[in-house]
């Protein structure tokens, strides 16, 4: 699509600006955003969070329906978790993992090793997501090179997946409007198809995206592919969910010829699906799993790459040793973050409220179904999208221009308007996504429902006046 955004919002107001609102025209950088949409409006400051809502500094409450990005996992305003980091501080605020250790380093990675798959035993911490999938792909290179396989260098991902963005990361990211600004990227990526079941043909067989990779690793040559990459449900494109015994048949694959698979769970682990990682919602073991995100609510930056005893074991002994390192990859401070984050997730049973009110919460998202742009529903956990088509019957999508009117144009605003906060995207076809932190109950699905329920209706109504005027052409598909 021509436009990556994730989403903008603008609202205007009267009277003169404070003085945020000034400084962040003037300095603050913002994160894949349009800067020249503030030149007129106001840029959303948020100030404060509480549970599932944010407030921004007129006072205005929001529904926080993605969970910032989806990381605030255990929800806003959980004061323990500062007060876990401010006692670290007292004790130890930094020393790097570089041949030392320390205790909250030392304390996490055996517990989250504890709660990965077994034989998952080995956790090497990063800054955040980016940072974990680059060590994968590094680390996959280095262990087939310890073994003789220096020519495995190729990684196989999915069609608009994203995977991260600094450039390793990038040659996996599967969308060509995040990759083209930085071409050429570190060789190697290639790519396969998603499982977007919803515009398959009827009767497909639900396995042929599994063997698309098989046929891929054939036509590259198994000797030179290094590893697959695949998040267990796919966030770009709107949550695509898994056929039934897709990720065993692409374990047999990997194991077949040889190649790693990386489980990408910056999103789908801690709780968001209803499991600590996704691989044990879907029953695989990956030999690695890249995190982050969750980890700590995002109430301090943080990530990790876990692997499987078999791909660590070269590196530990004699002179093996993995030639890469993050100067913050276990923060003791953001360490302590994710120990009382866990501690929270055990004494609420975040995981298994999430599977309790999942259906509940996906239910209420069906109800939109009878607003004409609402073409699909789909998910797992409290990690969901709806699809908007301009034709139910037919699915037929929106062509960039319809997608940026009314995505970037109406959607995005209107919803921020409402109070709120979820993300418009259209890397793939229109969609609205939803992830809001895993303490969301019935209030706050009402909430999402209503305030859904009115925007697209108003949404579907402007649809319908446009194609009255002028015909329509549908959005390529991948």
């Amino acid at each position: 699509m021509a436009s990556t955004t994730p989403q903008y919002v603008t609202q205007d107001r009267e009277g003169s600006e404070s003085s945020l609102q000034e400084l962040a025209k003037r300095h603050l950088w913002m994160h894949f955003t349009r800067m020249s949409a503030y030149d007129d409006a106001e840029v959303p400051i948020l100030v404060r969070g509480e549970g599932c809502y944010v407030y921004d500094e007129h006072g205005k409450r929001y529904l926080d329906g993605l969970a910032a990005l989806f990381c605030v996992n255990a929800g806003h305003g959980r004061t323990e978790i500062g007060e876990a980091m401010a006692e670290q501080v007292k004790e130890l605020g930094f020393f790097t993992n570089w041949s030392y250790a320390h205790p909250p380093a030392i304390e996490l990675a055996a517990r989250i090793a504890g709660l990965a798959p077994d034989g998952m035993d080995r956790v090497f911490f990063t800054s955040g997501g980016s940072e974990a999938v680059e060590s994968a792909m590094k680390l996959c290179r280095a262990w087939h090179r310890m073994n003789g396989d220096g020519q495995r260098i190729k990684v196989i991902a999915r069609e608009i997946a994203y995977h991260g963005t600094t450039m390793g990361a990038l040659s996996a990211t599967g969308i060509t409007d995040l990759r083209k600004p930085f071409e050429p990227l570190t060789p190697g990526g290639c790519h396969v198809p998603n499982t977007n079941s919803y515009h398959w043909p009827e009767g497909r067989d639900p396995l042929w995206p599994a063997d698309a990779v098989e046929e891929r690793i054939l036509f590259e040559g198994p000797e030179t592919v290094s590893a697959v990459i695949m998040e267990p449900v796919q966030n770009a494109g709107g949550a695509f969910v898994p056929p039934e015994g897709y990720w065993q048949r692409i374990r047999e694959i990997c194991d077949k010829y040889g190649v790693l698979l990386i489980s990408d769970e910056v999103i789908c682990s801690w709780g968001r699906l209803g499991e600590y990682f996704g691989c044990q919602r879907y029953d695989y073991t990956p030999d690695l799993i890249t995190t982050a995100k969750g980890l700590t609510s995002a109430y301090a930056p943080m990530g990790a790459l876990i692997a499987h005893d078999k791909v660590a074991e070269p590196f530990m002994k004699g002179k093996g040793m993995f030639v890469h390192g993050l100067t913050f990859g276990g923060h003791p401070v953001s360490a302590a973050a994710a120990l009382a984050n866990l501690d929270i997730f055990e004494r609420e049973d975040l995981c298994g409220h999430v599977r309790a009110k999942e259906d509940e919460f996906k239910e209420k998202l069906d109800s939109l179904s009878d607003i004409p742009i609402v073409g699909d529903v789909r998910g797992a956990g409290f990690f969901l999208a709806i699809e908007l088509v301009k034709d139910r019957e037919t699915r037929e999508g929106f062509s960039d221009e319809e997608s940026e009117t009314l995505l970037r144009g109406f959607i995005s605003g209107a919803l921020y308007e409402q109070g709120l906060i979820c993300r418009a995207d259209d890397r793939g076809d229109a969609v609205i996504q939803l992830s809001p932190p895993l303490v969301a109950d019935t209030e706050q699905f009402d909430e999402i429902e209503s305030i859904l329920r009115g925007v697209l209706t108003e949404a579907a109504e402007k649809v319908g006046k446009q194609t009255d005027r002028r015909p329509v052409r549908a959005a390529p598909r991948g």
